[in-house]
């Protein structure tokens, strides 16, 4: 596993659960709005990686303490150890939360048929015409999305809304893809530090534009909440 970062204490990663959080290396998407630039495109620095046993340690002598790992990126699903790590996760008794965007969907049908995920969190970034003009296998996304909410397990979808990358009409092609999911959460574009440097204020919606979108989006899910 390419650990490049590691939070040790969370209560905002997981819904209502004390979790750690591991950052893993290497995306195969390139969202200008990324607010992780040098886990996709910045060459991979190898004496900074974090080794699992360190993690692993760390989560063992906070048993009790710590309930869950969140695994995110970057996109985990890239790491080819990623199921092993979460099998030695989960014999420490702990939850795990596994952050994605689907491409990769034969990876999320496997670690669903072995159940050793229990809380999902996919990434919707556009609706399908936009995956398609950027050359994204839109039936991987919708197999993935298809087989989370088949899966039995607790999961959400999410958005980042960009201005300039996202119109609120675009609500109504993401609630399409999702149609009947549990959770949907909104995510207003924060300016910071980002893949593309040209973004900034102007790329955040206001308040009364997220809940247009909100309003949108409520017909198609069960629930749909602002972050």
């Amino acid at each position: 596993m390419l650990i490049a970062g590691f939070e040790k204490n969370s209560l905002l990663d997981y819904p209502s659960k004390i979790a750690s959080i591991v950052f893993t290396y290497g995306c195969n998407l390139r969202c200008g709005y990324c607010h992780n630039p040098e886990l996709v495109t910045e060459p991979c620095k190898k004496d900074a990686i974090i080794a699992e046993d360190m993690v692993l340690t760390y989560l063992k002598k906070r048993k009790g303490l710590i309930d869950a790992l969140v695994i995110t990126g970057g996109e985990p699903t890239l790491q080819s150890d990623l199921i092993p790590f979460i099998k030695k996760v989960k014999s420490l008794n702990l939850l795990v939360k596994l952050d994605t965007n689907g491409v990769l969907d034969s990876i999320v049908k496997e670690i669903i048929g072995l159940d050793i995920v229990d809380y999902w969190a996919m990434d919707i970034k556009y609706p399908q015409e936009y995956y398609e003009e950027y050359d994204i296998d839109t039936k991987s996304i919708r197999r993935s999305i298809d087989m989370i909410m088949d899966s039995g397990k607790d999961y959400e979808f999410r958005t980042t809304y960009v201005k300039g990358l996202h119109t609120i009409e675009d609500a109504n092609g993401i609630g399409e893809m999702i149609t009947g999911c549990k959770n949907y959460y909104i995510q207003n574009f924060r300016k910071g530090k980002t893949i593309d440097p040209t973004l900034d204020r102007s790329n955040s919606f206001t308040e009364g534009e997220l809940e247009a979108i909100k309003k949108i989006v409520t017909p198609y899910v069960d629930r749909v909440a602002i972050r």
